[in-house]
């Protein structure tokens, strides 16, 4: 709000002014900034048309700070002019000035000095006139004295060339009288009060119009983080692909539904602690259906199914260790397993979309913990066109159209691909998921039917997260380190091309 004997001074002016003022004469005239006048008009603009102020554009010149220090003190040719006495000055003398090296150039152009190389004490320079005409710094004295316009073009671009002179933009108002122009200003205003209405006062008083294109104050709400907002899309594709939702909150597993019922032997090396989060307490699990865990016995130990198995001595102490969920595969073993359970076998589609945890080294795309996205499809006689055609159709609804497939190996499917992606951005191909046929030694101990396949695929949240959002480090998504202002401020993402 601008100050209110301002206000009054300003309306004064404008009172006296035949037609009209700029803002910027009555800063000058009144020795304020401009700026504060600049605030007066804005007041007198919300009480209505007290005034007419028209924004206007102009340009002058102002000296930089050295040609304020030239128009004080002498150009730098002058000064080197001025320095040299009768029988000269050696050039090195010289040249060590503040003003020197720029000066020297300037007085030989000028031919107010020479240079005599052949002196036998070194290079010396000489005066070659009595007088000089410091013609720089008198035109940078009538610039200062506001009267540019004396000046030609070309000589005011040649200063400029210097960095003598620069040329300012500036605006102002032409300010002119209102149709309701006073010179007394009544407060208007801005809220009708009970006591108001009570009195009758309401009657006698002048109110502030309502702006009904004013933004109103945002409220206080909760925000989705970016993490969720992509879960959401990943989400609502495998719905209308018409998948079920799988139950994924038990973080903790035993190592049987882990890695024993995916057919994954007690010494590979993902069950080892560098690589897996192991419990304390609970340190076991106990309860198994235990026919279904003497057939997973059998088939790593022994073989079956077709299968020779891995050949060693399985141990149920292994099978019993809690741990920290590695993939959400545990999952869906539990949910095929289930389902191999029921008198009559009915394809089934599901989905999942949870965090696991790996021990791995934290950088800027490795955390211990995130998200896996994962989908099964359980069905007689699925074969790998199957399970590429629906990796067609689900990455492309991703906005994700050219896709390769690799060779890969998992000891729960085969066979496994990778799935690659063109990156337009860093234009290559990209590794943008897993995927592949479980197994039978996997299925059958279960209790499937021989005839029905199973084809799953995998890829995590986070990565795709930080693509969208150009997000470099995966600690400034999750973790202490989030920008919370990020997270109000990051739009709706849309998975789209």
């Amino acid at each position: 709000m601008a100050d209110a004997g301002l206000v009054e001074t300003l309306l004064r002016c404008v009172e006296k002014a035949d037609g009209g003022l700029d803002s910027q004469d009555v800063a000058t005239s009144l020795g304020v900034d401009h700026q504060a006048i600049v605030g007066a008009v804005k007041s007198l603009q919300a009480l209505g048309d007290v005034i007419s102020a028209e924004q206007r554009s102009s340009k002058h010149w102002e000296l930089t700070g050295e040609g304020c220090e030239i128009a004080e003190q002498g150009s730098h040719e002058a000064r080197v002019f001025s320095s040299i006495p009768d029988e000269g000055m050696p050039q090195g003398q010289l040249m060590k000035l503040a003003f020197g090296k720029v000066g020297f150039s300037k007085a030989m152009s000028n031919k107010w000095i020479r240079l005599d190389k052949g002196h036998e004490g070194g290079p010396r320079v000489f005066r070659t006139v009595e007088n000089i005409e410091d013609s720089v710094r008198d035109k940078l004295l009538v610039v200062q004295k506001g009267q540019s316009s004396q000046l030609e073009e070309k000589e005011k671009s040649e200063l400029k060339k210097r960095k003598l002179l620069s040329e300012v933009t500036v605006k102002s108002y032409w300010i002119t009288k209102g149709s309701l122009f006073s010179t007394t200003i009544t407060k208007q205003e801005t809220e009708l009060t009970p006591e108001m209405i009570a009195s009758g006062s309401w009657k006698e008083k002048k109110f502030k119009p309502y702006n009904f294109e004013a933004m109103g104050v945002a409220p206080d709400c909760g925000h989705l983080h970016p993490l969720m907002k992509v879960r959401t899309q990943f989400r609502q594709i495998f719905l209308e692909m018409g998948f079920t939702e799988m139950p994924t909150n038990n973080f903790i597993e035993s190592s049987f539904w882990n890695f024993d019922s995916l057919f994954q032997p007690q010494q590979h090396p993902a069950r080892d602690q560098h690589d897996t989060f192991f419990l304390s307490d609970p340190a076991q699990a106990h309860e198994f259906p235990l026919d279904y865990l003497e057939r997973v016995r059998k088939v790593h130990s022994e073989g079956g199914f077709g299968s020779q198995g891995y050949k060693y001595d399985w141990k149920i102490e292994e099978a019993q260790k809690n741990i920290l969920r590695t993939h959400t595969t545990a999952v869906s073993a539990r949910m095929l397993y289930k389902l191999a359970q029921k008198e009559k076998f009915t394809p089934v589609k599901y989905f999942s979309i949870d965090r696991v945890f790996r021990n791995e080294t934290l950088d800027a795309t490795h955390l211990a913990e995130f998200h896996q996205i994962e989908g099964v499809v359980a069905d007689y006689g699925l074969t790998l066109g199957d399970l590429m055609g629906i990796l067609h159709q689900f990455f492309t609804k991703l906005g994700i159209t050219k896709l390769r497939f690799k060779p890969a190996y998992n000891p729960y499917t085969e066979p496994s691909m990778e799935v690659f992606s063109y990156h337009e951005g860093l234009k290559k191909w990209v590794e943008v998921g897993n995927s592949g046929v479980f197994r039978p030694e996997m299925l059958l101990p279960m209790g499937l039917p021989e005839g029905v396949t199973v084809i799953a695929w995998g890829l995590s949240l986070e990565r795709p997260t930080m693509i969208k959002y150009g997000i470099n480090n995966i600690r400034e998504l999750v973790g202490h380190k989030v920008n919370l202002q990020m997270v109000y401020d990051s739009p709706v993402c849309r998975l789209d091309a």
